[in-house]
């Protein structure tokens, strides 16, 4: 595989999973908040990942021709927000509550979101030692040369 491409797949890995722990912690920020700017309880949001097959385009031909399937890199394609409806939590003297005395809360589970946190994170410590490998790689055999 050509060097910079070995490089291009892991950093759109490192793009993706940067932006996810972003989402991830916005989601954590705001397990409390009762009002977004729309004025209903914030919704808990999740990015949607996608393979993406132009990261590779020149080492593809290549496999095509040894019957292998191209290696994909990922692409952000959208983030997209939870549809599950807000908790309801009785709580008469928040100035929030309605008449029955309940305050919609956002319908977030910190340990999902932790364990999701966890997942990227890890995901995040692979490419950036897939590109170290990758580089390790590149200057043993600029080495050989010598």
């Amino acid at each position: 595989m050509e060097i910079e491409k070995a490089l291009a797949l892991s950093a759109s890995g490192l793009e993706v999973q940067r932006r996810r722990m972003n989402i991830i912690a916005s989601n954590l920020a705001n397990v409390n908040s009762t009002k977004s700017v729309n004025g209903a309880p914030y919704r808990r949001r999740d990015l949607l990942i996608r393979a993406d097959r132009t990261v590779s385009q020149p080492f593809g031909t290549l496999l095509n021709r040894s019957g292998l399937p191209e290696p994909p890199g990922v692409k952000a394609v959208k983030v997209v927000e939870d549809h599950r409806p807000p908790r309801q939590m009785y709580e008469p003297h928040n100035p929030e509550a309605n008449a029955d005395g309940y305050v919609l809360m956002p319908d977030i589970n910190t340990i999902e979101e932790m364990v999701n946190l966890i997942g990227a994170s890890r995901a995040y410590e692979a490419n950036v030692t897939a590109m170290t490998i990758t580089k390790t790689m590149a200057q043993r055999a600029l080495d050989i040369g010598r």
